[in-house]
């Protein structure tokens, strides 16, 4: 017997186009930094392009690492899965 799945919330459906819109704000940012320091057109495509692709993933693993766990149980800021010495289960 399993639960229906639950309907996600307004703010779990946005927080894509959340990363994705803060994400390009940024590449843009450094694209137009770039192109007003260097005057390189192609340069500063590369550096958006790399920057957006950057800030995507560090912004992508930051909501992944801040997100509670849905799940009953113990856990929290202070479970980060490591092992105590109780734990340690190996035979010689």
């Amino acid at each position: 017997m399993s639960t229906p799945p639950r309907k996600p919330s307004r703010k779990d459906r946005t927080r894509p186009a959340e990363i994705l819109v803060l994400s390009a704000i940024l590449a843009v940012f450094v694209g137009l930094v770039v192109l007003m320091s260097t005057r390189a057109l192609v340069l500063s495509l590369v550096f958006c392009g790399v920057s957006f692709i950057v800030a995507l993933v560090v912004f992508a693993m930051l909501a992944l690492a801040s997100n509670p766990r849905q799940g009953g149980g113990s856990g929290g800021a202070g479970s980060s899965g490591a092992r105590s010495s109780s734990d340690d289960t190996t035979s010689h």
